[in-house]
C-alpha cells in the first residue's frame, strides 16, 4: 500500500513498504526536465544531473563515491523530458545516511567552474556517443521532427553551443525556477519502520521555495509535424523510424494502447516481429513503443535493415500497419497481449527499485497510486473493439519518419 504525507513546505513523500526484503529504494523526483528548458537553456537539466555529483560545501565527489560504497550502495540518477531523479538504493540499516548524502547533493552542490568545465567535456562526449550511435540518434532525430517547434522535441543532451555557454549563474537560475519544493516528490521503497518517514520530512521540509510556482512548459501541447528527416552516414544498416501523434500521460484509453503497442510491436510475437524478422528475415531488430508525457505523447516504430532493403522494409511494416487498421486484431492477439503486459507489470514490481520508480513517478504527474490488482484489473478488462478503434485512432493519422542511412540508400528511398 502506498501512503502519501505532504510537508509544510510542500514536499510530498510517497512510501510503500515492502517487509520481505533487506533493502530500501530511495528517490528524489523534481518536476524538472527537458521540456522546462528555453532555447537557450537546451541540455541544462540533464547539465545539474551530472554536476549535482561534483561535490558540495562537505563531499568532494571523491567523498560521495566512497561513502556510497561504504555502505554497499548503489546511487544513480536521469533525466528525462519532463523530469529529473536522483535515486539510490541500500540495505534498510544504511537508509538515513544515504538520504542524508542525496539531500547535501541535490540542495547545496558546490556547482564549481573547474568541475563544470571538465564536466562539459564529458556531456559533449556523451553526445558525440549519441550522433556515432544511430539506432539511438535515429529516434533524437524523430523526436525532431515530430516536434520541430517544442523542447519536447529538442534532445534531453542539448547541443554543443548550448554546453559551452552554460555557468554557475545559468544553472542557479534555471534551478530558481524549478527545484521548488512544491515540485519535489520523495519515493521510498522497501523495508523500513515509520522512523524513517519522520526523518525525512525533518530533512526536506526545510527545502526554502524561491519566488512563484512557473507552469511547466510542456503543459502547452505541441504541434505534431508529418515531416522527414533523412541523415545520410557511411553505416552497415538503414535505422528507419515512424512516428505518430498519440495519448498523453493521464488518457483513460492509456490500456487501450499499452494492448495496441503489445500486439503490433512490443514483444517476440507481436506482428512486426513475426513477419519482418521471422518471415521475412529484414531486420535484427524491429520494435514498437509509445512515450506518453503531460499533454502529449507519441506512437514509435523503430527498425534496421540493410541498405538495399530500405524500401522493402517500409512496405512491410506499411502492409502491416493496414492490415491491423482494416481488419483488426483478434481475440488471441487480445488475451496474449494482456498477459504478457500483465507478467511484465508484475515481474517489475519485485524489486524495491522498481516500486520506488513508480510511485515518485505517478505521484509527481498526480496520477493515483492504484495497487497492483487494480492495474492487472484494469488491464483484464480491456476490449477487442476498443484495441480497433485505438489502431484507426492513432495509426490513420499522418506519420513522421526518421532514417539513418548510407548515401545509395538514402538515394533510392521511394516512399517520401
Amino acid at each position: 500500500m502506498v501512503t502519501k504525507h505532504v510537508c509544510a513546505n510542500g514536499v510530498k513523500i510517497v512510501h510503500e513498504k515492502m517487509p520481505h526484503v533487506r533493502s530500501v529504494a530511495l528517490g528524489i523526483w523534481i518536476d524538472a526536465g527537458s521540456g522546462d528548458e528555453i532555447e537557450s537553456e537546451a541540455g541544462i537539466a540533464h547539465f545539474i544531473e551530472h554536476m549535482l555529483f561534483k561535490g558540495t560545501a562537505k563531499r568532494t565527489a571523491k567523498s560521495i563515491a566512497e561513502e556510497f560504497d561504504r555502505i554497499g550502495g548503489d546511487i544513480n540518477a536521469f533525466t528525462s523530458k519532463d523530469t529529473t531523479c536522483f535515486f539510490a538504493t541500500v540495505l534498510s540499516e544504511h537508509a538515513e545516511k544515504a538520504l542524508t548524502i542525496l539531500e547535501d547533493m541535490v540542495f547545496h552542490s558546490k556547482l564549481d567552474a573547474v568541475e563544470m568545465d571538465k564536466e562539459k567535456s564529458v556531456v559533449l562526449e556523451e553526445i558525440s556517443t549519441v550522433e556515432d550511435t544511430p539506432d539511438d540518434d535515429v529516434h533524437e532525430r524523430l523526436w525532431a521532427t515530430m516536434y520541430p517547434n517544442h523542447p519536447i522535441g529538442k534532445p534531453i543532451l542539448g547541443n554543443k553551443e548550448t554546453i559551452a555557454s552554460f555557468t554557475k549563474e545559468t544553472i542557479v537560475n534555471f534551478m530558481d525556477r524549478l527545484y521548488k519544493p512544491e515540485r519535489i516528490v520523495i519515493s521510498v521503497a522497501g523495508n523500513f519502520d515509520d522512523g524513517l518517514i519522520d526523518f525525512i520530512s525533518n530533512l526536506f521540509g526545510l527545502v526554502k521555495s524561491n519566488g512563484h510556482l512557473e507552469q511547466r512548459r510542456e503543459t502547452v501541447k505541441p504541434e505534431f509535424h508529418s515531416n522527414h528527416s533523412l541523415r545520410e552516414k557511411d553505416v552497415e544498416q538503414s535505422h528507419m523510424c515512424i512516428g505518430f501523434p498519440s495519448l498523453s500521460e493521464k488518457d483513460e484509453d492509456l490500456y487501450d494502447l499499452v494492448i495496441l503497442d503489445s500486439i503490433l510491436g512490443a514483444s517476440m510475437s507481436s506482428r512486426l516481429f513475426q513477419e519482418v524478422r521471422e518471415e521475412h528475415g529484414l531486420a535484427y531488430s524491429i520494435y514498437s513503443y509509445y512515450s506518453a508525457y503531460a499533454s502529449s505523447g507519441s506512437f514509435i516504430i523503430y527498425g534496421g535493415t540493410a541498405p538495399q532493403k530500405t524500401n522493402e522494409l517500409y512496405r512491410v511494416i506499411d502492409k502491416i500497419i493496414d492490415s491491423l487498421v482494416s481488419e483488426g486484431v483478434t481475440d488471441r492477439e487480445v488475451e496474449n497481449a494482456k498477459e504478457q503486459v500483465i507478467g511484465g507489470f508484475l515481474l517489475g514490481l519485485e524489486s524495491t527499485e522498481a516500486r520506488m520508480f513508480r510511485n515518485g513517478k505517478n505521484e509527481l504527474i498526480q496520477i493515483a497510486h492504484k495497487t497492483p490488482e487494480e492495474i492487472v484489473s484494469r488491464i483484464r478488462v480491456v476490449k477487442k473493439e476498443n484495441v480497433n478503434k485505438m489502431a484507426i485512432k492513432i495509426l490513420t493519422q499522418k506519420r513522421a519518419i526518421s532514417i539513418i542511412a548510407p548515401e545509395e540508400a538514402v538515394k533510392s528511398i521511394d516512399f517520401i
